[in-house]
């Protein structure tokens, strides 16, 4: 008996040890258990456990005993891989509170950014035309390339990661500035050498936001040309296209055609049917790119599922009116005989721009959303309809005087889509999902906002609204348009599916419960539901609170070079 006590004694002693062996280089540092694997692909969800070591996934399967170094216990959960925002504007404000607590509770681990202008390429010039702008985020540029940019947000930290188109009006702007121009020879041959570097700097492709200026100076050729140099590096073009409006076919066409001239893939940004004459068109736009796809060009979309925009208060303007930047659009809308043109322009139907105030059913469908003058402050999360009755004048005036007096700072959101169009554009299979909205939070110095609740809200309403409540998609579904669908379009390899061997940003949730908060009167609320998030490995999310990590990292090109 003795003998056998005392081997049973050693046997113990001897797995102590074993353990405490297992628990160093050879533990896993954490352990997911129990939870409902949806990995992402689609598939079905199983039961599994998820072993996580070094900032990767390391095992999924039975890990009972293993060794390891924390346990998350997920039963009744789901696990999934880490969300991937298609388009946001983070670029700055993660610079302001690099937590970005707006994002992580919606289970976004990673961020794709640079609408039409990006954090870089970057000169004097710009810098002063945008000192409204980093005035009010309490920032100083001191970078002036992508890459010199890259430097600085890794130094500080990054609760998620990031990667970043060039922006074509960046490009522009620093060549031919904010005028009305179009490029010799030369100067063109200048702006591929800036997309050309941005690109070895670790950039995913090119970008245009052709609403707003001075990007719609710009023609198809130019835009060809540069798209034609990020194709060179395996990038993608990416749009938020000419018109999303009356003439939202023939802005796909110049998408498809510059992806096919410029041989590299076009991911078309928050697609959309947008005012009030083309509700129910989105039938007619599904058609036109599946048109585009069957004739062997790489095109795709994404959308925030949200029936209201969010942009610059002054794309109202017509495009001549901003000629020369903000100031030269401020002395104009002070001069009343051009300003009398201006609204001619805004209320003639049958102009050749995309004019948002045909677009809207009326000045109500219009809220003031962020200013950066402090005398108007009151103003946010007001209607248009309403200021315009506060100051005792028609809308159009308001909208001018707003624009003066904030000196064409001023962002709104707009009203102009039909919930059923936004629906059809969710349910395609090549459309994935995007926030459109800069990393914000609740407190500090971003608080003061009033922004578009998809900033708090866009993936967690898609699981409230689209997969619980209409029955529109599967859980499997979701999770397949915030995960491996947007990594496969950004060739993020390593990210994207839950899998032995990638990144090991995962989140796990109730899907039952995960819901936005924010709403257009109260946008700024966190969403709820999600319990952990990690990013390379690490909790910025456990147990539902925010944990202040940050091991968040760029994610460069296939271009970049050291």
């Amino acid at each position: 008996m003795r003998r056998i006590w005392l081997a049973m004694c050693l046997g113990m002693l001897a797995a102590s040890a074993a353990g405490q062996a297992g628990a160093g280089k050879d533990a896993f540092d954490v352990v997911i258990e129990h939870g409902r694997i949806v990995d992402g692909t689609g598939s079905p969800w199983y039961i599994a456990d998820v072993g996580i070591r070094d900032g990767r996934i390391a095992a999924i399967g039975k890990l009972d005993g293993a060794a390891r170094k924390r346990t998350i216990d997920a039963t009744g959960k789901t696990v999934a891989p880490g969300f991937i925002d298609m388009l946001g504007q983070s670029e700055l404000t993660m610079l302001v509170d690099p937590r970005v607590p707006s994002k992580v509770f919606q289970g976004i681990t990673t961020e794709i950014t640079g609408e039409g202008s990006s954090a870089g390429p970057l000169n004097e010039a710009m810098i002063a035309g945008d000192a409204a702008m980093y005035k009010h985020l309490g920032i100083t540029p001191d970078w002036r390339t992508l890459g010199e940019y890259f430097r600085r947000v890794e130094r500080q930290g990054m609760g998620i990661n990031l990667g970043t188109y060039v922006g074509a009006t960046s490009v522009r702007r620093m060549v031919l500035g904010d005028r009305d121009v179009q490029p010799t020879a030369a100067q063109l041959e200048e702006m591929k050498g800036l997309v050309d570097q941005a690109m070895r700097d670790g950039a995913l492709g090119l970008s245009t936001a052709l609403q707003y200026t001075p990007a719609p100076y710009a023609k198809t050729e130019e835009l060809m040309a540069l798209a034609g140099e990020a194709g060179k590096f395996g990038g993608i073009y990416a749009t938020h296209m000419r018109s999303e409006g009356d003439t939202v076919l023939d802005a796909i066409d110049e998408a498809v055609r510059i992806g096919r001239e410029g041989k590299l893939p076009v991911e078309i940004w928050h697609l959309k049917a947008a005012g009030k004459a083309n509700w129910g068109r989105m039938p007619e736009l599904v058609a036109r790119i599946e048109k585009a796809r069957a004739a062997g060009v790489d095109v795709a979309a994404d959308t925030y599922a949200y029936p209201a925009w969010f942009n610059t208060f002054s794309a109202f303007i017509p495009p001549w009116a901003h000629d020369g930047g903000d100031d030269a659009l401020i002395a104009r809308l002070k001069d009343p005989a051009t300003r009398a043109r201006i609204r001619a322009e805004m209320m003639d139907p049958k102009g050749d721009w995309d004019n948002e105030w045909q677009e809207i059913p009326g000045p109500g469908a219009v809220q003031i959303a962020v200013v950066q003058n402090k005398e108007l402050l009151p103003l946010q999360g007001k209607r248009l309809s309403e200021v315009a009755a506060m100051w005792k004048e028609d809308a159009i005036d308001a909208l001018c005087d707003i624009l003066i007096k904030d000196h064409a700072f001023t962002m709104v959101a707009v009203f102009g889509m039909d919930e059923k169009d936004v629906a059809l554009a969710l349910k395609q299979p090549w459309v994935s999902v995007d926030n459109d909205s800069e990393g914000t939070a609740p407190d500090g110095p971003l608080a003061g906002e009033h922004p578009h609740p998809r900033a708090y809200g866009t993936f967690p309403r898609v699981v409230r609204k689209y997969v619980r409540e209409e029955h529109l998609l599967t859980l499997e579904e979701a999770v397949r348009k915030f995960t491996a669908l947007p990594a496969g379009r950004m060739r993020l390899t390593d990210r994207g599916v839950l899998k032995a061997g990638l990144a090991a940003d995962v989140v796990v949730f109730d899907a039952e419960k995960l819901r936005d908060l924010a709403t257009f009167e109260e946008p700024n609320q966190l969403s709820v539901g999600m319990e952990w998030v990690l990013v390379n490995g690490v909790p910025v999310v456990a147990e539902g609170k925010l944990t202040g990590a940050l091991p968040g990292r760029v994610l460069k090109g296939k271009g970049h070079r050291d």
